[in-house]
């Protein structure tokens, strides 16, 4: 696996929950090259370095929003007990607990994903304000340029959810 097909991975696995930027124990277990169950023993028995801003259990109501979100997965089904979340914070303690070279490998990965995350984000907040203050010194009664100021805000919306497809056959 090259670097680059790790921090694409990583990107499309950090999840936003009670508004922080989060990974689920089985995606960081994956990485990591471990068993699940394996990754929270060490957590647990270092406990101590995991306070709840670092990592986190889901809420039945919040696994519940997470399953129906990634329906068609396999991975969904197998917990017996609600998965833990970890953040930012919490992934770097992961490093001093869990001792390869591979966890070190993937946790400067994990590291650059977050920095990539955080970049992207100011430069849309950077964007936005920069035609708001645009909007506000033009004379409203230009439509053209209130046409492009509205396509341009069109684009940098996030994509429309597609139509889910009936599951199942159907004649």
């Amino acid at each position: 696996m090259t670097k680059i097909t790790i921090i694409t991975g990583i990107e499309q696995k950090i999840l936003l929950i009670r508004g922080q930027k989060v990974m689920l124990d089985i995606h960081l277990a994956e990485l990591y090259g471990v068993e699940t169950r394996r990754l929270n023993e060490q957590v647990k028995r270092n406990i101590k370095r995991f306070p709840v801003d670092f990592m986190f259990q889901l809420t039945k109501e919040e696994y519940q929003n997470l399953i129906s979100q990634f329906a068609t997965s396999s991975v969904w089904g197998g917990y017996r007990k609600l998965p833990y979340v970890f953040t930012e914070q919490g992934i770097a303690m992961l490093s001093g607990v869990l001792h390869s070279e591979r966890a070190i490998e993937v946790n400067i990965a994990i590291m650059r994903a977050f920095v990539k995350l955080r970049q992207i984000l100011a430069t849309h907040k950077e964007l936005a304000e920069r035609i708001s203050e645009l909007e506000r010194r033009m004379n409203k009664k230009d439509n053209e340029v209130m046409a492009l100021f509205e396509a341009i805000r069109k684009l940098m919306a996030p994509p429309p959810e597609k139509p889910k497809l009936p599951f199942g056959f159907h004649p």
